[in-house]
């Protein structure tokens, strides 16, 4: 058992009997009252969110993980199945738990995936995606002097804003966290 002040944000504990991953942990000491440790969680089997206050030295249960990187193969319904790349073994992996870089996922892309025991837990698609652009409205010669931006879909179905020089097959970089462009790929 650790105390409150041994968590940092990413770790995995178990909050009211639930598998719980701090999202946002900060010290709070309020005028003359005592300090105390404010916690944003997400619950691990369906992404909801719980905030709690807990005592400067409270007893808290981190949980290990261990975390393996695998490779997407493809989607199956609300599933994507992932394969280990030393053992071959494949499993099925909740679309909810990579979040919004789901919708910039290509087959054979790396994803790190956090298992307790035998059970995944948490994933995470790869920082960066290069994508191609399948339809946007054509560029225009001489369209980078200003910032404006133009929606553009993707290969993966995906709907991103890119600059005006940007055209059809072309090929992007995108940040999956934010799902913003990053620069063009020549």
């Amino acid at each position: 058992m650790a105390n409150s002040q041994d968590v940092s944000v990413g770790n995995f504990i178990r909050y009211n009997g639930e598998l719980v991953q701090v999202i946002e942990w900060q010290h709070r000491t309020p005028g003359n009252l005592r300090a105390f440790y404010q916690g944003k969680m997400r619950r691990v089997k369906d992404g909801k969110l719980a905030e709690n206050r807990f005592r400067s030295g409270e007893s808290v249960d981190i949980i290990r993980i261990e975390t393996k990187e695998m490779g997407y193969l493809y989607q199956e319904g609300d599933a994507f199945i992932c394969m280990d790349n030393e053992s071959f073994d494949q499993i099925a992996i909740a679309k909810f738990m990579f979040g919004d870089g789901a919708k910039f996922m290509k087959e054979g892309d790396t994803v790190m995936i956090a298992f307790e025991g035998e059970n995944p837990i948490s994933a995470e698609p790869p920082s960066h995606a290069i994508i191609e652009i399948t339809y946007t409205e054509p560029g225009v010669k001489g369209d980078t002097a200003t910032n404006t931006l133009k929606s553009a879909t993707t290969e993966t179905g995906a709907i991103v804003m890119v600059p005006l020089f940007v055209n059809t097959g072309e090929k992007i970089k995108v940040d999956t966290r934010t799902g913003s462009y990053v620069e063009r790929i020549k």
